[in-house]
């Protein structure tokens, strides 16, 4: 995501984090702003700092931000090949609903959906 993106989706509300271990990005998540009690919750850490906990610590934190935003409903979606994403969420109760591909290009994305 370019800075100006980043900007973008700070002015519509999104809470952006990213998670270091010390000095070493690890990984990151957004927070988009609840929309009728529904709030999307995206956890990302990189390949090589999977399995370590990051993924769990950085969830659970944008999950709190999301109850504190007054969620009913957390969402969050995930590249479809990505299968540490999918299998994380899935540990955290979350059921798929949706796969699309965005206009204009090819990969798949699954929707996923945690009811609080």
């Amino acid at each position: 995501m370019s800075v100006e993106e980043a900007r973008e989706r700070l002015g519509r509300g999104y809470r952006l984090e990213n998670a270091y271990d010390g000095d070493v990005l690890v990984g990151c998540s957004t927070v988009r702003p609840a929309v009728g009690g529904v709030v999307t919750v995206i956890a990302r850490v990189l390949p090589e700092f999977r399995r370590r906990g990051f993924g769990a610590a950085l969830y659970e934190h944008a999950l709190a931000y999301a109850r504190v935003q007054g969620a009913e409903v957390v969402e969050t979606c995930v590249l479809g090949v990505n299968e540490d994403g999918l299998r994380f969420a899935r540990r955290r109760g979350f059921a798929e609903v949706e796969r699309y591909v965005l206009d204009g290009e090819s990969d798949e994305w699954v929707d996923l959906r945690l009811v609080l």
